[in-house]
């Protein structure tokens, strides 16, 4: 295992390493959280969509801040109208 980090680094060098562990470790943060958050509000299509596609925290950030809040919006919208 060792030697092939080895290679790797020898081969694309230190800094293409150090980005390729920095993207792995900002989609992983991401992809936690979305689906914590999908699994907490019980969106089942959501939370396997967001385990099995991999768009680098892209398709994570956009369901924590934009379609995890839709439903909610609504719901405030019709609790005014009443």
């Amino acid at each position: 295992m060792m030697q092939q980090i080895g290679e790797f680094i020898g081969n694309f060098g230190i800094v293409s390493f150090l980005l390729f562990a920095a993207v792995v470790i900002w989609s992983t943060i991401w992809k936690i959280i979305a689906l914590w958050k999908a699994a907490r509000k019980k969106h089942l299509v959501w939370f396997i969509v967001l385990a099995l596609v991999n768009t680098i925290g892209i398709l994570e950030i956009l369901y924590i801040y934009v379609f995890s809040e839709m439903k909610r919006k609504r719901k405030v919208r019709r609790k005014r109208k009443r």
